[in-house]
């Protein structure tokens, strides 16, 4: 099983910008922090994508394809092979989150 994602995960957009997560859950927790699930907020800091010459940044992740089968506080989880989209502030995709540190255990209430 792939592991869970949690808020001292890290994650990158393609272009370096780290991914910041901020999620309402505050009862099922991996590893001392709490699960991040597919309705919680994800932003992106530090991108420095450019279209030409002009500065193009990711900005947030949607994600498409959570976990299917694992929910904390009635939500799909999140896992390393969860596919989440870098979006630009226009909405433009501009690539997939790479995900370089998760954590497998899961303890909940």
């Amino acid at each position: 099983m792939p592991s869970l994602l949690n808020t001292s995960s890290v994650m990158m957009c393609p272009h370096g910008g780290q991914v910041q997560p901020v999620s309402s859950n505050s009862r099922a927790q991996a590893g001392g922090a709490f699960l991040l699930r597919a309705s919680d907020t994800f932003t992106i800091a530090g991108c420095s994508f450019n279209l030409g010459v002009t500065l193009h940044p990711c900005v947030q992740v949607q994600w498409v394809q959570p976990a299917g089968r694992s929910k904390a506080v009635s939500d799909f989880t999140l896992t390393q092979a969860s596919v989440g989209l870098c979006l630009a502030a226009d909405m433009a995709p501009q690539g997939s989150v790479i995900v370089s540190m998760t954590q497998a255990r899961v303890s909940g209430v």
